[in-house]
C-alpha cells in the first residue's frame, strides 16, 4: 500500500501536468494519460484514509503514536486531493463545458475500480498474511514456552532436576 504522502506527491506532480496541459489549450482526451495518474493517486490517498481509519491489530499494539500521525497525514492528503478535484472541476466546466467533467468520473469509476480489484486486493491480502504469521509466531512462541515450563515442572516432580 502506498503511504499517503507519497500518493498526494504523485497526485500534485500529475495535477501541475494536467493544469499545464489545460493552460496550454490541450484538450482532454489527450490528457488521459496525465488525468488517469492523477486519479490513481487520488484513489491511492482515498484507500490510506481508509487504512488509516482501521489500522492493523499490531500496528495499534506497537506503534500507537504513529497510528495518530498517520490518521493526521491521511487526512490532510484528502484534503488536498479534494481540493485539487475542486479545481480541476472549475477549470473543466470553464474550458470544456460540463460533459468533459462526467467524462472525466466515468474514466475515474473505471480507474477506481481497476485498482480495487487488482492493488488493494494484493495489499489486503499482504495484510492478512502478515498478522496471520504474527499470530503463528506468537502462538509457537507461546506453546514453546509452556511446553518447557511443562518439562521443567516434570524434572522437578521426578526428581531428576
Amino acid at each position: 500500500m502506498v503511504d499517503p504522502i507519497t500518493a498526494i506527491a504523485a497526485a500534485t506532480t500529475a495535477f501541475n501536468l494536467v493544469k499545464k496541459g489545460f493552460q496550454a489549450g490541450r484538450d482532454v482526451e489527450s490528457m488521459y494519460s496525465d488525468i488517469g495518474k492523477w486519479m490513481g493517486a487520488c484513489s491511492d490517498v482515498n484507500h490510506a484514509t481508509k487504512m488509516a481509519q482501521n489500522p492493523p491489530m499490531f500496528k495499534k499494539l506497537f506503534a500507537g503514536s504513529s497510528v495518530e500521525s498517520e490518521a493526521m497525514d491521511a487526512f490532510a492528503a484528502k484534503k488536498k486531493a479534494e481540493a485539487m478535484e475542486d479545481e480541476l472541476r472549475t477549470w473543466i466546466n470553464m474550458t470544456h463545458g460540463p460533459n468533459a467533467w462526467s467524462d472525466l468520473l466515468k474514466m475515474q469509476a473505471k480507474i477506481r475500480k481497476q485498482r480495487a480489484e487488482t492493488l488493494y486486493k494484493q495489499a489486503e491480502m499482504r495484510k492478512k498474511i502478515t498478522e496471520y504469521v504474527a499470530l503463528g509466531i506468537g502462538a509457537l512462541i507461546i506453546t514453546s514456552g509452556v511446553i518447557w515450563v511443562g518439562y521443567l515442572v516434570l524434572m522437578r516432580f521426578t526428581g531428576q532436576l
